[in-house]
């Protein structure tokens, strides 16, 4: 697995995979192992993915600074990562947590960013977040299918503040568009790709500064496509049009039936719509 080195010398590593012009990809979780990603539905057929693991994560070395798990400081590794590919200016794909990491690079290195694409996007780093209304969009479509009884109890609990210790695992049929054995297995691999530690420090203060992000984007005037799942309630498609009201250039996609990882759900649908838009 090739590597290189972080500004403050720790090693990262990324995998490569497919042909074609590259794609850098992040990884979201937050601070999960890339591997959760795998091909990316088979995107590789139309570009060269170059997946990357964050610090502290898959095959990337631990920092001797643990604050340098923040999203902000993320950043730099990226910078890093286009120096080592000798690339003057990056496609990005940023799925889910990732997606905050990418539209920091764009606020702060704007001039090397070609085409960016977020998927299932989280929006904290322009300050949005999920509405009940847009929570139950999502939710209340699924309300036919047998897990849902219990996973909505749970999932008003923590609503309300009551969450227990496993109630992520008991709402995680909300992130998949059919919650089969696949699906299952992807979910049962989490708890062992994450990085909690680093979890935790990727959204400490001072991690996002929705003003600056906002500014930046409101000039930005690269291509950008906004992919959303139909029914995920990590980020409705509400939620991510509201993100991409932000962005003069924004596409918006919805894909029919799919949740927080459309590969899973529909992979030729997924990789159509990307390799349509990477051209």
């Amino acid at each position: 697995m090739p590597t290189f080195a972080a500004p403050d010398g720790t090693t990262l590593a990324y995998r490569v995979a497919g042909g074609g012009a590259p794609l850098v990809c992040l990884p979201g979780g937050p601070m999960r192992d890339s591997a959760y990603l795998g091909d990316l539905g088979g995107l590789g057929a139309y570009r060269t993915l170059v997946v990357l693991d964050n610090r502290g994560t898959g095959r990337s070395a631990v920092p001797a600074d643990v604050s340098s798990y923040r999203c902000d400081r993320l950043v730099d590794d990226v910078e890093a990562l286009r120096r080592h590919l000798d690339l003057d200016r990056l496609d990005l794909l940023g799925h889910s947590a990732g997606a905050n990491v990418a539209l920091q690079y764009v606020t702060r290195h704007p001039e090397r960013v070609g085409r960016l694409a977020l998927v299932t996007p989280s929006t904290r780093a322009v300050g949005l977040s999920a509405t009940a209304r847009l929570r139950a969009e999502v939710t209340q479509v699924r309300a036919g299918e047998g897990w849902f009884p219990a996973a909505m109890e749970v999932l008003d609990s923590m609503v309300a503040g009551r969450a227990t210790g496993d109630a992520w695992q008991a709402i995680a049929p909300f992130f998949y568009g059919r919650w089969d054995a696949a699906a299952q297995a992807h979910q049962a691999a989490e708890s062992g790709q994450r990085n909690q530690e680093a979890a935790r420090v990727f959204g400490a203060d001072g991690a996002f500064d929705p003003a600056a992000v906002r500014a930046a984007l409101a000039t930005h005037r690269g291509p950008v496509l906004l992919l959303a799942g139909e029914v995920d309630l990590g980020a409705p498609p509400g939620l991510v049009a509201q993100l991409g009201q932000l962005m003069p250039e924004a596409e918006l996609v919805v894909q029919p039936g799919a949740g927080h990882y459309p590969w899973l759900d529909d992979a030729e649908q997924f990789t159509a719509t990307l390799a349509a838009f990477l051209g």
